[in-house]
């Protein structure tokens, strides 16, 4: 079956409007997408896989350890022939003539730099998630997107899935009734993929850096420290400077459904329930309960809704025998509830399962399009090709949900609640939250400033 045919229901839809020097040279062609990975270690390696029927052009990295099968350099050398690079931006320079697509796997504070550079060039995005590491940068890129005209994704890969449609159908077809509370709650951090088994209890001392490894171009846009192996490669989400803790982490997975069958927004309010802050300011809270707070949207009723991080979880709902699993979600409706299990919702089920008998009919039409890719980077390359208008998690979706998850995140790491202003970008009454709205950075790493005066 041709990539035509598989996507055939999708109605081959015209590409919406952008211009730039890199459309494809032969769109709704089976030529081959140039890309160049950004990140190709720990979670770049599924960039580099998702890639392997198109053209890989460049590697870039600034970690060329050979520490696992999952490292860069392991990597690049089953692609022998592939350029690597260290610089993003000399890659930039150097490749940018043979590149359709940056595909950007870097920790959360180098998302941005990365990003607005490639986009500057005329490339097609692909960035993980969260978008990035605050909110001035989530709406920079935003407008740059638009400014650009290029084709973009995030990393959520819950948004390609049928689980997410079947939630917001269910919804919009009134079976769940009004809903005012929804809860979502992670594992993370303690122990989990990114965070070590304990909070760190002082800062990391100094280490030699391993001649292997670019120090300077890692640390970005953020003040210089010394390196430790306790920030990188592994454990640097936790740390502020560097990742979004828990919710940065999971927030885009978990809170994606309710954010679109919902139609959110932004929170007027987000209030600290509960909190085991650590030892540390420079490091994320071991267990957080913070509550998002949604005012009426035309005729859908205010809304919390409820986040859980580092063990603390609702109520199991009733016969739940093995309570909650680590991760999920269960939205309370004013007619059923909903439950999923897991970080992205998958099988979404009504609460008890009895009662998915009685609304048969209704569950079972699938009226939303379906992704025929199936994971964000199909969905790119697709809408790169002309094949749909663009990605589902495009950045005019992906900027928005992650302001969410950044507002929540000034919450979890000052431990107070807050009223949002977003029309402002500001926290009401409290302008010691403006230098994490917008955080200094170091020379040379100023991006979009240009696009906040045009």
């Amino acid at each position: 079956m041709t990539s035509l045919q598989r996507r055939h229901f999708l109605k081959t839809a015209a590409l919406s409007a952008f211009a730039g020097p890199n459309i494809l040279r032969a769109q709704n062609s089976k030529q081959k997408i140039r890309v160049a990975c950004v990140g190709i270690g720990q979670m770049g390696a599924g960039a580099v896989q998702a890639s392997s029927d198109e053209e890989i052009v460049a590697f870039c990295d600034v970690d060329w350890r050979k520490l696992s099968d999952r490292s860069a350099i392991a990597i690049a050398e089953k692609q022998p022939k592939v350029p690597r690079f260290t610089d993003f931006r000399e890659m930039l320079d150097k490749k940018g003539k043979d590149i359709d697509a940056v595909l950007i796997s870097t920790p959360d504070h180098t998302h941005f730099a990365v990003a607005m550079a490639a986009m500057q060039a005329g490339k097609h995005i692909f960035v993980q998630k969260p978008l990035a590491h605050n909110i001035w940068q989530v709406r920079t890129l935003q407008k740059a997107a638009k400014k650009y005209g290029v084709q973009t994704v995030m990393g959520n890969q819950g948004h390609c899935w049928e689980g997410i449609r079947l939630v917001k159908e269910w919804f919009e077809a009134g079976v769940l009734g009004e809903v005012r509370e929804v809860h979502c709650w992670t594992d993370r951090p303690a122990g989990k993929v990114g965070f070590p088994e304990t909070l760190p209890t002082e800062v990391p001392a100094g280490e030699p850096v391993p001649k292997e490894v670019s120090w300077d171009l890692w640390q970005g846009p953020v003040a210089e420290r010394e390196f430790s192996s306790k920030y990188m490669p592994m454990f640097w989400r936790g740390w502020w400077d560097y990742g979004c803790g828990g919710l940065g982490d999971i927030g885009c997975h978990c809170l994606d459904a309710p954010f679109w069958a919902l139609q959110l927004g932004m929170p007027e309010k987000v209030e600290v329930i509960e909190q085991e802050p650590g030892v540390l300011k420079s490091y994320t809270a071991g267990k957080s309960h913070i509550v998002f707070h949604f005012a009426a949207r035309g005729s859908l009723p205010a809304v919390k809704i409820h986040w859980y991080e580092g063990g603390l979880l609702p109520e199991a709902l009733p016969g739940m025998e093995k309570g909650l699993p680590g991760n999920g979600m269960i939205m309370k409706g004013s007619k059923e509830t909903l439950f999923s299990d897991g970080m992205r919702v998958q099988s979404p089920q009504l609460w008890p399962r009895e009662r998915m008998k009685e609304h048969y009919e209704v569950l079972r039409r699938k009226p939303l399009p379906r992704s025929a890719a199936g994971e964000p980077i199909g969905e790119l390359f697709d809408a790169i090709r002309g094949e749909i208008p663009h990605a589902g998690s495009h950045f005019d979706y992906a900027c928005p949900l992650t302001e969410l998850v950044n507002v929540g995140v000034l919450a979890i790491r000052s431990g107070k609640t807050l009223e949002w202003d977003a029309e402002a970008m500001k926290v009401k009454g409290a302008p010691e939250f403006d230098n994490w709205i917008k955080e200094p950075v170091r020379d040379g790493w100023s991006y979009g400033e240009d696009l906040w005066t045009a």
